[in-house]
């Protein structure tokens, strides 16, 4: 079978797993402050093995060959870089980890950035689980950028379609989704 059609499987299997584990259909304050009739928590499946494995999987295969590190805002963006990060080693690709704290460390470094050391002007793929208005990548990538480091390319799960990949758009940045709020069929979902 050609790897694409591998990958389709593979991107069936997440978006079951989503939409079985991760989906509620109720009405919800999101971090940004906007009323949504769906709330949707990722790290009900990027802490599983098996969503994980998929999420790491299929973000690996968008993953520019340029870029040596990934990163995200703690705390969505956690198990995705570190599933990235083992799988990418697996592969013999091996990007680093890096996590983006809200706060700075209070003690020992004082830094927002934790992970190892690179290079200057080093790339990075950015990443997030669900994107709505693009201020958790935007400002992963604030101190990404402020470490010296280049973030190149921006991904997430899941694409609200709330005006996050515009945001990221008019910074320079082509938000890529596994889905967006389309893929989700929330209107054909019974409340």
């Amino acid at each position: 079978m050609p790897r694409d059609v591998y990958a389709l499987k593979d991107k069936e299997k997440l978006l079951n797993l989503l939409q079985t584990n991760a989906l509620e259909i109720r009405e919800v304050t999101l971090s940004s402050g906007n009323i949504s009739n769906y709330y949707i928590d990722c790290k009900r499946v990027t802490l599983t093995p098996e969503g994980s494995y998929l999420t790491a999987k299929l973000m690996l295969d968008l993953i520019q060959p340029e870029v040596s590190a990934v990163g995200g805002l703690t705390l969505g963006a956690d198990p995705i870089v570190s599933s990235i990060s083992v799988l990418s080693h697996i592969q013999g690709r091996n990007l680093s980890a890096l996590i983006v704290r809200k706060e700075p460390k209070r003690h020992g470094t004082m830094k927002f950035l934790e992970g190892p050391v690179l290079e200057k002007d080093a790339r990075i793929a950015v990443v997030e689980d669900v994107v709505t208005t693009g201020a958790s990548i935007l400002r992963a990538i604030e101190h990404i950028t402020a470490e010296g480091y280049k973030p190149i390319q921006t991904l997430t799960i899941l694409d609200r379609m709330e005006g996050g990949r515009e945001t990221l758009a008019s910074k320079g940045f082509d938000l890529e989704s596994l889905f967006t709020r389309n893929d989700l069929k929330i209107d054909k979902v019974r409340r």
